[in-house]
């Protein structure tokens, strides 16, 4: 099975973070990030517009910001230039490294974004492991819960977690409106094409492909 180690170099992590490269497999990810959380000392050394609303505890390291109307429950842990844009709502149990976005009416939730990664418009990203430079086409949806059926699988491996979204390797592409289906694995460098529906586990450095068929007919005279 995939490990977090091959979604993403856990050398270049903070100092804080590197044990997230000791995690068994890549959902454990979500243990290890309410691990991380717990106890959390909150720190305002980036900026937060007036018009937001913070709640719980939050860190914001230097150069990090919050951008108008959002709202952010914390537990937080925002990186070095990491920023939430305007109307975005973060649910609490999510952390950004440095330079990491979440944007302009992305909601996100029980999430690691690692350096660079971007959720930056109209995202929702729910219990899942976004690794560095992963970005995320406008609409793009990371489900999390199955609408059918006990427990999201990896794959063939049943993971027992009810709720999973997806876990995405360094320099991951998605394109506009693609959904990923709970425990979708992408491996580091693949490229989902827009209006994708993905699921299971996809290799790196793959181009996942979709095929609409239109046709072009004269307007007719009313």
């Amino acid at each position: 099975m995939v490990t977090v180690s091959d979604l993403t170099d856990v050398t270049a992590l903070p100092s804080a973070w590197r044990s997230l490269g000791d995690v068994a497999q890549p959902w454990d990810a979500l243990a290890w990030l309410d691990d991380l959380l717990a106890g959390l000392e909150p720190l305002l050394e980036g900026s937060v517009h007036p018009t937001a609303v913070v709640e719980g505890p939050v860190r914001l390291e230097a150069g990090a910001r919050i951008g108008p109307h959002a709202y952010v429950s914390g537990p937080a842990w925002l990186g070095p230039g990491a920023s939430i844009g305007h109307g975005a709502r973060v649910r609490g149990g999510v952390v950004m490294g440095a330079g990491a976005t979440i944007g302009h009416a992305s909601e996100v939730k029980r999430a690691v974004l690692l350096e660079g990664a971007k959720a930056p418009h109209f995202n929702y990203v729910g219990d899942s492991l976004l690794a560095r430079r992963v970005n995320l086409g406008a609409g793009v949806k990371c489900a999390n819960l199955k609408a059918i059926g006990r427990g999201v699988r990896v794959g063939e491996t049943q993971t027992g977690l009810r709720k999973l979204g997806a876990m995405l390797g360094d320099d991951v592409s998605i394109g506009c409106n693609a959904v990923l289906a709970p425990g979708t694995l992408i491996g580091v460098g693949s490229v989902v094409y827009a209006n994708a529906s993905v699921r299971g586990v996809i290799a790196p450095r793959t181009l996942v492909k979709v095929s609409f068929e239109t046709d072009q007919v004269p307007l007719r005279d009313v």
